[in-house]
Parts: structure tokens; sequence; C-alpha cells
């Protein structure tokens, strides 16, 4: 049986989800840069919409894509 999973910013120590660490942003990222599910994060509903505000807020900035480059 799974276990569910915990939400990683809930966890963590710092516990805020900041838009100027895009390692951390990066994983929350599907292959084709979208914002991945709950489901699939297993975050909690306050923090996938931080998640999500500071990932446009990157992208905004230019320290993410908006799509994947091509090469």
């Amino acid at each position: 049986m799974n276990q569910p999973k915990q939400c990683h910013f809930c966890v963590s120590e710092p516990g805020t989800v900041d838009w100027k660490d895009t390692d951390i942003l990066r994983k929350f990222l599907t292959h084709q840069y979208k914002i991945a599910t709950r489901k699939r994060t297993g975050l909690c509903a306050k923090h996938q919409r931080r998640l999500a505000q500071a990932i446009k807020r990157a992208r905004i900035a230019a320290l993410l894509p908006f799509t994947p480059v091509k090469r």
C-alpha cells in the first residue's frame, strides 16, 4: 500500500516557496515545462498555489523558460 506523499514545503525547515530558487522550482515542472499537478507533486493546496505563483514570477523574470528550448 502506498503512503501519501508529504508536502515538500511543510516538511522542509524554511517552509516558504521562493521564486528565485529555480533548482527547487524545476523539480515541480514536467518535461514540457508545465506546472505539475498536486497528485504528482504531493504538495498541500496552500503550497501548490504558492508554487504556481512562484513559477509564474520566475518565468516573467526570465529565470525559468516558458517552453522547452528547441535545439
